[in-house]
């Protein structure tokens, strides 16, 4: 039986012109999809890391990894999903916070030890961080109260434990 699982993936690449839409290129010629994409500068050693989450099954997720590593400025690629990982995103949601709801939408954002970066007479502008579905959670509570806007990060992720995706 072959299920489409969610997978994240960490690519190592060098730091150049053209790299992402390598990447994305690949991903876009062969049909399948990138539901996250992240990717800065590490260190000073002229790389970057590209956090991607797609969906596949195994043998897709395995021919992503093999057509990546393919690519010239790919350094390492890793699967984080196989082991254990830390994920993280960042959202900033501007929230209606007129004065019946105010206390609400406060309230919300302490649950989910979120902060309030921007307070109005009329709307709050909170960030919240976590995992996806951390996230989603508090999207879900804070939609009936009035969305005014929200911007999401995407995700980034590293293996726990000592080991980097390269021994330097």
């Amino acid at each position: 039986m072959n299920t489409n699982t969610r997978h994240v993936i960490s690519v190592l690449v060098e730091n150049e012109a053209g790299v992402l839409s390598r990447v994305a290129g690949l991903f876009a010629a062969r049909g399948f999809n990138i539901e996250s994409l992240t990717v800065a500068p590490v260190g000073n050693e002229g790389t970057s890391r590209i956090t991607l989450v797609s969906c596949g099954d195994r043998e897709i997720i395995e021919q992503i990894i093999k057509q990546l590593n393919k690519l010239i400025p790919v350094i390492h690629v890793v699967d984080l999903t196989e082991g254990a990982h830390v994920e993280r995103e960042l959202m900033l949601v501007k929230v209606t916070a007129e004065k019946e709801v105010r206390a609400e939408v406060l309230r919300i954002a302490d649950i989910f030890r979120s902060r309030v970066l921007d307070a109005t007479a009329n709307s709050f502008m909170i960030e919240v961080t976590g995992d996806s579905n951390k996230l989603d959670a508090c999207l879900e509570l804070l939609k009936p109260l009035g969305v005014i806007e929200l911007v999401r990060t995407g995700q980034v992720a590293l293996s726990r434990g000592n080991r980097g995706m390269i021994k330097h």
